[in-house]
C-alpha cells in the first residue's frame, strides 16, 4: 500500500478549507484516509497552517510521499516560529 500525504478539501463553495491527511494513494481525494495530520486555511492572512510536524515526519520516515503542496506547507510550518500554549 502506497501512502501519500495530501490535502482533502472541506468547507463550502468558494470558501475552501483543507485537511492534511495521510491516505492510501488509490483512494479518492476526499475519500477514506488513515490519519489527519493537520489543517490549512488559505483564506486567512497568509494561510494558517496547523500541522503536527512529528506525525508528518514519522509518516515520511516510514515511506509516505508528500504531495508538492504539502511538502511546501511542511517547509513553511517548520520555518515559522512555533506558538507555545499554556
Amino acid at each position: 500500500m502506497a501512502v501519500v500525504i495530501r490535502l482533502t478539501r472541506r468547507g463550502s463553495k468558494k470558501k475552501p478549507f483543507y485537511r492534511i491527511v495521510a491516505a492510501d494513494q488509490r483512494k479518492p481525494r476526499d475519500g477514506k484516509f488513515l490519519e489527519v495530520l493537520g489543517t490549512y486555511d488559505p483564506l486567512r492572512g497568509d494561510g494558517i497552517i496547523n500541522i503536527d510536524l512529528e506525525k508528518a515526519q514519522s509518516w515520511i520516515k516510514n515511506g509516505a510521499q508528500p504531495s508538492d503542496t504539502v511538502a511546501n506547507l511542511i517547509k513553511r510550518a517548520s520555518a515559522a516560529p512555533q506558538e507555545v500554549s499554556n
